[in-house]
């Protein structure tokens, strides 16, 4: 299984971390031995917000051949989904078999045509324009919708990041993660 994370700038580093870590040991624990995952965006560097920087090892290149890419937030999302090029870059994702995103994450996948029809969830401060994007706002800390699942805010990146793990592996797999990792999960908490 093939992952991409999507970062760009002034993304929220706790987003992508909090998702990535519990994923990643899917393959480091021995859950899912042909995981593989690429740190994707549009530049050399990325600078989330609060000034972490981040160095994608796939820069500009098609998203296909992914089963899943996962889209971080935050509040350089508002920037971005005016930037015409970049969703034009994200929508090479659409052959991936699922479509994965936090918080703000949620409006590029509506600007890239990805959440027609389908219930999402964001930030609650950016609900309002996620529905004039017309998406249906679920106010959920996780909704799947089949191919596409979305995170409210910040903080429910890590437990998407269970919830995925789960998804992929199993709830036995899940919990050997949470474990190891320390982590209390009620993953529909409001």
């Amino acid at each position: 299984m093939r992952i991409a994370f999507i970062i760009y700038d002034e993304m929220t580093s706790l987003e992508f971390v909090g998702v990535y870590d519990p994923l990643t040991r899917l393959k480091e624990m021995g859950f899912i031995s042909d995981l593989e995952w690429d740190v994707c965006g549009v530049a050399k560097e990325v600078r989330g917000s609060g000034g972490l920087m981040f160095t994608p090892n796939k820069v500009g290149q098609p998203l296909v051949g992914y089963e899943m890419i996962i889209v971080i937030g935050g509040g350089g999302a508002r920037t971005v989904v005016r930037d015409e090029s970049f969703i034009k870059w994200l929508k090479t994702a659409a052959p991936c078999k699922l479509k994965v995103s936090v918080c703000t994450g949620s409006l590029l996948l509506a600007a890239a045509g990805f959440l027609k029809g389908k219930k999402a969830t964001t930030h609650r401060n950016a609900m309002k324009e996620l529905r004039e994007l017309g998406v249906e706002v679920v106010d959920q800390r996780i909704v799947d919708e089949g191919e596409i699942i979305t995170a409210r805010g910040v903080t429910s990146a890590i437990d998407l990041g269970f919830y995925l793990c789960e998804k992929l592996a199993g709830y036995e797999a899940r919990e050997k993660i949470r474990k190891q990792m320390d982590y209390h999960y009620h993953p529909q908490d409001p």
